[in-house]
């Protein structure tokens, strides 16, 4: 079976305004790279179901955010994170990528998805966007994957250079999930660090310098996938951000974009006996757009490699 992108024209008409490194060409570069192959699958997002909606951020949360989005020009939610009138559209098709890639795995239509859409989740807490994020996609994937068709230990591996702080907000107290974390510490937006266990001892933070380089970074990462083998997950979740790159402009780690094959082969190698190979990515940042296309097709290498 193949692997599917799941994706949808809303997420290039999120606009951010002029100069906001969180911008349309983003999802545009890494379609066009990804367009030119014929061993992927393409579909459109599905619709949230409310209820996962309202497990995975508080109702008056949710229902604040409907109303947010403006008529016209610009809106600032916190410092960093912008929206605009077709933004909307946008936030609930990237929550609702993960829910059209777990049911097509679900249904064996594809073995592996990526959901290729913005804007990105894992700084969005229960009651408030901040970073970029707006819903904790992730999160989403996480309670659905539970609610709706029964699984026990789900992962989510976050390789983003930033600390998943509304991730971490959002799985903390579910006892079927494993957040995991490499980041840049420290760094925005603070926290992350091995204090960070989670409510049932159900997080492992990695923070790490400035500067981390590839042989440093792997020699970290033996401990996410230790932590995996033993967690045995049912089912695997990567919030998968790409500016850990050495060329990424907000960031200081010097990975190169074969280092992203690299961190998917082995994850997979390490969980696929529990998985069964089911695996949802999902992109989250890096802003260097030749770096970013080229990493997120070197993840996919490896994605379609274990189908």
């Amino acid at each position: 079976m193949k692997t599917a992108i799941i994706n949808s024209e809303s997420h290039e008409k999120h606009d951010t305004g002029n100069g906001h490194p969180e911008q349309p060409k983003r999802v545009i570069v890494i379609k066009d790279k990804l367009k030119k192959r014929k061993d992927l699958i393409w579909e459109k997002p599905d619709n949230v179901p409310e209820n996962i909606l309202y497990m995975t951020h508080s109702k008056d949360y949710i229902d604040g955010l409907r109303s947010s989005f403006p008529q016209k020009g610009l809106k600032f939610l916190d410092g960093d994170t912008v929206i605009s009138p077709d933004s909307k559209k946008a936030v609930f098709d990237a929550a609702g990528s993960t829910i059209k890639a777990i049911d097509g795995i679900e249904n064996n239509k594809f073995k592996s998805a990526f959901c290729l859409a913005r804007p990105p989740g894992h700084h969005a807490e229960k009651n408030k966007a901040m970073g970029f994020c707006c819903i904790s996609n992730a999160g989403i994937a996480t309670n659905y994957l539970i609610s709706k068709y029964g699984f026990k230990r789900v992962a989510c591996v976050d390789f983003d250079v930033h600390w998943g702080n509304g991730n971490y907000d959002v799985m903390r107290d579910n006892k079927n999930a494993l957040y995991i974390s490499t980041h840049q510490y420290p760094f925005y937006p603070g926290g992350g660090t091995e204090k960070d266990k989670g409510n049932f001892n159900n997080s492992l933070n990695i923070p790490l310098p400035a500067g981390t380089n590839s042989e440093q970074y792997f020699n970290a990462y033996d401990r996410v996938l230790d932590r995996l083998i033993e967690y045995k997950p049912d089912f695997l979740l990567f919030s998968a951000g790409f500016d850990a790159h050495k060329d990424d402009p907000l960031a200081q780690f010097q990975l190169t974009s074969k280092d992203f094959y690299e961190i998917t082969k082995r994850t997979l190698t390490a969980t696929n006996k529990f998985t069964q190979g089911k695996v949802v990515s999902i992109l989250e940042g890096g802003y260097d757009l030749n770096a970013l296309a080229e990493s997120v097709n070197e993840h996919i290498n490896a994605l379609i490699e274990f189908n």
